[in-house]
């Protein structure tokens, strides 16, 4: 299936499956309560967990987010690329998406795919292709079977690296996840306080 489908199949409230710089994405449109439920409910992950964002560019992320100056500074220092920056999200961004949290993980993927797709769709879901608890997907071939047939596209973009992305909320100085890029990141953190 193409690009074009996916982007058909998210603006319909579908979910699709899309390759990014660390590993396969489970999207669907992270506006649409609705959509973001059956991600939800197609991971079997837990409404306590909150979901992330994906957006193709940090000024479309601010049409979503209320970044402090520096948040803003380090998410155009390492957006786009394999880090999902915690910041304080608009009223615009569902409840469901953050399990009603006042912030929310934005994802800019370094992927030529993955940022086509987001060109042509609302903000997505950016959480992994894979069941809750399960390995993350680098090859669609490893796609859960509730996963492959629970979606209406799956876009193969071949073997992804595999590395998580690192989470980090810059406001407050917090890396909640290792991944890519741990070390710079930090870096930046102390060099900036």
């Amino acid at each position: 299936m193409s690009l074009a489908d996916a982007a058909a199949a998210v603006n319909d409230g579908h979910a699709v499956v899309y390759p990014t710089e660390t590993v396969y994405g489970l999207g669907a449109d992270a506006t649409d309560p609705d959509a973001v439920e059956y991600v939800f409910d197609l991971k079997g992950r837990s409404r306590a967990e909150p979901l992330s964002l994906a957006v193709p560019g940090v000024d479309a992320a601010l049409d979503y987010t209320r970044p402090t100056a520096r948040e803003e500074r380090f998410m155009r220092r390492f957006l786009p690329g394999p880090v999902t920056v915690v910041v304080e999200r608009r009223p615009s961004i569902p409840d469901a998406l953050t399990a009603g949290r006042d912030r929310v993980g934005v994802r800019v993927p370094d992927h030529e795919t993955a940022l086509d797709l987001l060109d042509h769709t609302p903000p997505l879901t950016a959480t992994s292709a894979n069941r809750s608890g399960a390995p993350s997907v680098t090859r669609v071939a490893d796609l859960d079977d509730r996963i492959r047939e629970g979606v209406a596209v799956v876009v193969d973009g071949g073997e992804t690296p595999g590395t998580e992305s690192t989470v980090v909320d810059p406001g407050r100085g917090t890396i909640h996840r290792r991944g890519a890029m741990a070390d710079e990141i930090e870096a930046w953190l102390e060099a900036e306080e």
